[in-house]
């Protein structure tokens, strides 16, 4: 059965997007998708512990949707709201590169996205400018600074790009968005808050895409790259 075509309705997705008790941010309007994003924002948050500095807003990055799709959710968590925004994925994880994101990997020169929450450090300059650095908070990123993962901008991510081939272009791991977007993304998830990537597939009303991701093949030497090196771990995004 095709991928594309498996959508859960609402009825189904009810139990599985039930809370258990209201949270502090819930969103007042909006989309039903709304309130799941904002339990998933509430337990990251939770996950980061002491990392968080500042808990205004939380990132959510939706890998079970397209890349067509505005699937990077930014959650203001003190009025409630969200937005979203483009956002590319790693070449590794979709390497037919027709928009959808097959699997997630924390492996080393694999250039797959990884699944997990993150913690934002400090901007630096780099290859595509002004970056953020990721701290992986699970198993699953745990290497996300060995690996150079970061948030970045990149022409690829732009909706010109999207509009000329129908998809974003992907990324080596990271997480690219375009220029504008991007510079909001500064400003709202740099320093000290988090961010979140699993494979969602949430729709506006609630309704459910089922994911196409599947684990990593076992034998991922395929998909290998070379290890970055001490300066570009140092670095990320000069090299």
């Amino acid at each position: 059965m095709n991928r594309r075509d498996l959508i859960i309705r609402s009825a189904a997705a009810g139990a599985s997007l039930a809370m258990p008790a209201m949270l502090a941010a819930q969103p007042r309007t909006g989309p039903v998708r709304n309130i799941k994003l904002a339990q998933i924002a509430k337990q990251a948050q939770a996950k980061a512990g002491d990392k968080l500095w500042r808990n205004d807003y939380v990132g959510i990055a939706d890998f079970g949707l397209r890349s067509s799709e505005p699937r990077f959710h930014v959650v203001n968590m003190e009025a409630g709201t969200v937005a979203s925004y483009l956002v590319s994925h790693g070449d590794g994880s979709d390497p037919e590169h027709d928009g959808w994101l097959n699997w997630f990997s924390n492996t080393h020169g694999s250039h797959c996205t990884s699944k997990g929450s993150y913690a934002t450090y400090g901007w630096y300059t780099g290859r595509f400018g002004t970056s953020i650095r990721l701290d992986g908070l699970d198993e699953s990123n745990s290497n996300a600074l060995d690996r150079a993962i970061v948030m970045h901008r990149a022409k690829y991510a732009e909706k010109d790009h999207l509009d000329r081939w129908g998809r974003l272009g992907r990324s080596n791991g990271c997480f690219a968005m375009g220029d504008a977007d991007f510079k909001l993304a500064l400003l709202t998830l740099g320093g000290g808050r988090v961010i979140h990537a699993d494979s969602l597939g949430l729709q506006e009303n609630g309704d459910i895409i089922m994911p196409p991701t599947t684990e990593a093949p076992v034998d991922l030497k395929i998909l290998q790259r070379d290890m970055p090196t001490a300066a570009e771990r140092a670095n990320p995004g000069v090299f």
